[in-house]
This record gives structure tokens, C-alpha cells and sequence, in this order.
């Protein structure tokens, strides 16, 4: 009489003896080292891990948590952004307990198979979850990165740029008078002396803080609008009369606001003096009651600021402009020069500095 023995219950027959347990138990290693180096070969660990618990599985008639390893390894696949492999292993798994029901055994049934293929999509919806969530960090990171870069390159360029285009002019200016007006070109010449020197200063400075660590920080105060005399006498000394008009009540700035004007101001006396040969420049500051207005115009031929040589004058001041919420506008005037205005938002800095310094 033949009886008939299902295929699950056929190869577990042999459990209990020693080839069949060395076996069980190398399995176990196997998949469980592996799971060591599901970072580098996510894939390649998943697949071994599932395919060594399923043979697991069908020789041993002791259940265990072996189960969990290639759950862990369908999570890394997924959070390392392979969701068509992830996919595909976790089918083959649901395919192949689904394969026991139908070979007979008595630990597999359809229950089990329905918790388990729920098991494994929230597995590989939270680790695409998690690699969407590392991708926007890294991405958000890169932006950072990018965006310091063109910070300190603004700075490098507003600190170092105004003092050498103040030098080149001052140097036509004392060759043209060196023997014309002898003091007028030893005048020059100091100041060329006085400004290579602020030039280094000032470089120096830069590259200390880019490459302080943990060093303490700076000193010296940041340059803001109380400076705004030094520029006065820089344009001067390049043959610029400056005219300020300050309007509204005056009141401390938030750094940033203080820092930007300073800047604005300063590459729009750079350009009036190097690009569009003008003689007399205003500046107007209106302490509004929400912003910092700044307009600065000169009587020059209405060069667009940092266009002889391909400079990036403007670019660089609207820039600093926006990233405070403000606006800058830069063009020729109807009457003749050029004009650069700006406003700067005081932000929501502006009552503390108020409070602190006082």
C-alpha cells in the first residue's frame, strides 16, 4: 500500500540526524555572517540570506527567529535606493512560503503567508523612506557647501576688490602727476602704500578665519556702516568727492543689514572710481521703519557696475541683497551717472540688537 508523503514532511524526515543538523546549523552561520556585509553587497547578502533561510527551513524541523535576518537585509537593499531589487526579493520570498502551503506543510498557512507579505512592504516602504530622507540631507548638505562658497567668494572679492581697484587708480593717478604736481603723486603714493597694506591686513584676516577650528573667535569688529568714513577717505584719495545724506531715525543694525550696506556701498564706490570716471558721488541712508534704504549715484558715463572686465560688481550686491529679503536695483540715471539702490529689511534681528546695545 502506498501512502502518499508530502514533499516538505519528505525532506524533513532526516531532521534528527547529524549530517542533516551540521547542515542546519552551517545555515545559520552562513546567513547570519553574511549579514555583516549588506552595506557593501546589499543585493548579493539579500538574496543569500533568503535563499539560506529558506533551505533552512525545509531541512530543520525547529522553528527560530532566522527568519528576521533577510528582513534586515531587504531593509538595507531598500534604504540604499534599490527598490527593484527590494521588490523582486521580497516577491521571491512571498512566492516561496506561498510554495510551502502547496507542498504540505504544516507550519505554512495562508494567515501566515498574508502577515508576512505585510511584514515586507512596510519593510521596503521605510527603507525608501530612509533613503529619500538621506538623499535630502545629502542634497541639502551639497547646497550648503554651495552656498558658503559663493559667501566666502563674495567676501574675498568685496574686501580684496574694492582695496586693489582703489590702488590701480590711485597708481594712474601718481603717474599722471608725477611731474606735474610731484606732491600730489607722493600723496598718491602713500596712499597706495597705506592701502596695499590694509589690502594684506584684510587678507590676512580672510584666510585666518577659513582656516581657524577651534580657535577663538575674531576680534575685530566687522565692517558695517560706522567704517563708512574710511571708505569716504579711500574714494577721496581716488579722486572722489562723497557726499552723504542720511535721513530717519538713526539706530543700530543687525549685523547682517550693517555688513551688506557696508559692502553695497563700498563696490558702488569701487565702480564709480575704476569703471565709470565719475567725480562726485552721493550716498542717501534712510533708516525706514522696516528697512534700510541705500541708494549711492554718481555723475559718471553709466557704465554698468563691474562690466569693464567682466566683473561681477552687481551680481555679488544683489545677491547680498536677497539673501536678506531685500531688493537692489543698479542702472544708468536719466539725468546722466549711474545709480545703485537697495533695500535691506531689518528681519526679525532688529529689536534684540536694539535691546543689547542699549
Amino acid at each position: 500500500m502506498l501512502v502518499a508523503v508530502p514533499e516538505g514532511q519528505l525532506l524533513r524526515s532526516g531532521a534528527g540526524s547529524t549530517p542533516v543538523r551540521l547542515a542546519c546549523w552551517l545555515l545559520i552561520v552562513v546567513v547570519c555572517g553574511v549579514l555583516l556585509f549588506r552595506r557593501r553587497y546589499p543585493v548579493a547578502v539579500g538574496w543569500c540570506t533568503a535563499l539560506g533561510t529558506g533551505g533552512y527551513y525545509l531541512l530543520s524541523d525547529t522553528d527560530g527567529p532566522l527568519v528576521v535576518v533577510p528582513i534586515v537585509a531587504l531593509y538595507a537593499i531598500a534604504a540604499q535606493g534599490r527598490l527593484q531589487a527590494a521588490v523582486a526579493m521580497a516577491a521571491a520570498m512571498v512566492i516561496g512560503m506561498s510554495a510551502g502551503i502547496f507542498a504540505g506543510t504544516s507550519d505554512i498557512n495562508g494567515t501566515a503567508v498574508f502577515m508576512l507579505t505585510g511584514w515586507l512592504v512596510a519593510v521596503v516602504a521605510l527603507g525608501t523612506v530612509r533613503h529619500g530622507r538621506a538623499a535630502y540631507a545629502e542634497e541639502e548638505a551639497r547646497l550648503r557647501a554651495t552656498e558658503e562658497r559663493l559667501r566666502i567668494a563674495r567676501e574675498v572679492h568685496d574686501v580684496i576688490g574694492h582695496n586693489i581697484s582703489m590702488i590701480n587708480v590711485q597708481a594712474g593717478a601718481a603717474l599722471h602727476r608725477l611731474k606735474k604736481d610731484p606732491a600730489q603723486a607722493e600723496e598718491a603714493l602713500g596712499a597706495i602704500k597705506a592701502g596695499s597694506r590694509e589690502t594684506l591686513r584684510e587678507l590676512r584676516a580672510t584666510l585666518g578665519v577659513l582656516r581657524r577650528v577651534d580657535e577663538a573667535a575674531p576680534t575685530a569688529p566687522a565692517p558695517g556702516l560706522a567704517r563708512v568714513d574710511e571708505l569716504v577717505a579711500s574714494a577721496k584719495l581716488a579722486g572722489l568727492t562723497v557726499r552723504i545724506v542720511r535721513t530717519g531715525v538713526e539706530r543700530p543694525l543687525p549685523a547682517p543689514v550693517d555688513l551688506a550696506a557696508y559692502r553695497i556701498m563700498q563696490e558702488s564706490l569701487t565702480n564709480a572710481a575704476r569703471h565709470s570716471g565719475a567725480g562726485r558721488v552721493s550716498v542717501r541712508l534712510s533708516y525706514e521703519d522696516e528697512e534700510l534704504a541705500l541708494a549711492v549715484e554718481d555723475d559718471g558715463r553709466a557704465t554698468p557696475a563691474g562690466a569693464a572686465g567682466g566683473g561681477s560688481g552687481i551680481a555679488g550686491m544683489t545677491e547680498r541683497a536677497r539673501a536678506l529679503g531685500g531688493e537692489l536695483t543698479a542702472g544708468p540715471r536719466p539725468e546722466g551717472g549711474f545709480a545703485v539702490r537697495a533695500r535691506l529689511p531689518y528681519g526679525m534681528t532688529r529689536e534684540p540688537m536694539k535691546e543689547s546695545d542699549g
